[in-house]
């Protein structure tokens, strides 16, 4: 798990970030859609997360921060089934976690993950790379898998870069591939496992503003970061964690003006004030 950067607070910048409005606090969010209960996990004798109880609703946006080490990446792998969990439960849509096979890749075409690496195919073009999911696991037609992911290409940005490798590409051009690849399985909700800790300063924004943009668009999402310009611009909820627990959770305004919890007070005192 990456570490805390005290001064990563960055806003999305450049005019189309500027232009555009966060999405209301106000709004009203759906119905359910991820709700985790009472979810436990053990790495050997290390309890990670403890008791957990959480609902997501459809269309809203959820950050999830804390220290290095509280659960955060653990709870975002542990929705998409990439960690299992030791009791509790998770469901999506209202459907349990299934344990393995065909119901389980199903659920991960419904649950897009965008991790802090890229993990593209370092030997298929960035076409290729967002293209291989709808082919594969949703059968697809190649024509209209690749005209949906051109006009996703286009949507983050990258479209004139369909042709290359991903070696050939920035950090900042890699993870929006990443974003487009998530976005062509047509998913109910995207997890974001601090999918900017792995990139240099100058290219963070690109992506915020790529993932503001989801946000204002109604997707669904999950995000686990340190970019507390990002949580205060684009969430619907902040949910701080501390020790394999939910410790606090408010809109962004009470949360970063008001918080209520020492543990929370003492976080953004360090990480605020750089």
């Amino acid at each position: 798990m990456a570490q805390d950067r005290p001064g990563s607070a960055h806003e999305p910048t450049g005019p189309a970030a500027a232009d555009r409005p966060a999405p209301p606090t106000s709004s009203a969010p759906g119905e359910p859609l991820v709700v985790l209960q009472g979810v436990d996990k053990h790495f050997g004798p290390l309890h990670v997360l403890k008791g957990i109880d959480l609902t997501v609703r459809k269309g809203e946006v959820v950050v999830v921060i804390g220290p290095s080490g509280s659960g955060k990446s653990t709870l975002c792998r542990a929705i998409n089934r990439l960690e299992t969990i030791d009791s509790g439960t998770i469901t999506v849509d209202g459907v349990p976690l299934p344990a393995e096979g065909k119901a389980l890749a199903r659920l991960r075409a419904d649950v897009g993950m965008v991790f802090q690496s890229f993990n593209l195919f370092a030997h298929k073009t960035v076409l290729q790379n967002v293209t291989l999911g709808p082919i594969k696991a949703k059968g697809v037609r190649r024509a209209d898998a690749e005209r949906t992911a051109m006009g996703l290409l286009e949507r983050v940005g990258v479209a004139d870069q369909a042709a290359k490798l991903p070696a050939q590409l920035s950090g900042g051009q890699q993870q929006r591939v990443a974003i487009a690849r998530a976005l062509a399985m047509r998913p109910k909700v995207m997890l974001f496992d601090e999918p900017t800790s792995a990139l240099d300063p100058e290219m963070i924004n690109e992506v915020l503003d790529v993932m503001v943009s989801l946000a204002q668009e109604g997707m669904t999402m999950i995000v686990v970061t340190h970019e507390m310009g990002f949580a205060r611009r684009a969430a619907h909820r902040v949910v701080f964690m501390d020790g394999g627990q939910v410790v606090e959770e408010a809109d962004p305004e009470t949360f970063f003006t008001a918080p209520r919890t020492a543990r929370a007070q003492d976080f953004l005192s360090k990480i605020l004030t750089h």
